[in-house]
């Protein structure tokens, strides 16, 4: 079996290993991230092992983690994608909404997604989702490419941690911080 921290557990999913660096994030005291199962209704359930054996889906899940970075709450859902092309339809609308209002009410939403024939794992702020879902909205394309994702937002592995993606949290809350670029400087005088 091999270890956590070496490259041999590549076939490991990706939802393994943000299970894993939880974990480690919360041993250390650095965030408190739990995985939201999706609720089910058991229709069959195996006598002699109490397993379920048939069930349905009770509703529609929100994203698959929430919780709490040194006390900002956070929300994200994550995705592995086999090809450069990320489908839309891999994010659902309910999944957009509960994002949007969980921003608005002052959290960090985002994805992440693995390319996995890329062995590469990315970040996706919300705003970028969101552009690119009002993009499909608006008659364009119904999904973005590998291409299109920003290469600084790749998240790393740090000693135990295989999806250290709190680096780029960091950076999502340091970039909605910095003043608008395209805002008028206090005491500006409008010429018009």
């Amino acid at each position: 079996m091999g270890t956590w921290n070496s490259r041999g557990l590549r076939g490991s999913t990706l939802e393994d290993m943000i299970n894993h660096s939880n974990q480690i994030y919360r041993e250390k005291k650095l965030a408190l991230i739990q995985k939201i199962p999706t609720p089910i209704t058991p229709i069959n359930i195996a006598k002699e092992s109490r397993h379920i054996t048939l069930a349905y889906f009770d509703q529609k899940s929100t994203v698959d983690y929430i919780g709490t970075v040194q006390g900002i709450p956070v929300c994200f859902d994550a995705k592995e994608c086999a090809v450069k092309t990320f489908p839309l339809q891999n994010v659902h609308p309910h999944q957009v909404q509960f994002m949007k209002e969980f921003e608005d009410q002052g959290g960090i939403a985002f994805l992440i997604i693995s390319f996995t024939s890329l062995d590469e794992i990315y970040y996706l702020p919300f705003d970028e989702l969101y552009r690119f879902w009002m993009r499909m909205e608006n008659g364009g394309r119904k999904s973005f490419t590998y291409d299109e994702m920003d290469k600084e937002w790749q998240i790393g592995r740090h000693r135990d941690i295989l999806v250290h993606y709190l680096k780029m949290i960091q950076k999502d809350i340091n970039r909605k911080s910095e003043p608008d670029q395209t805002a008028e400087p206090p005491g500006a005088v409008n010429s018009n």
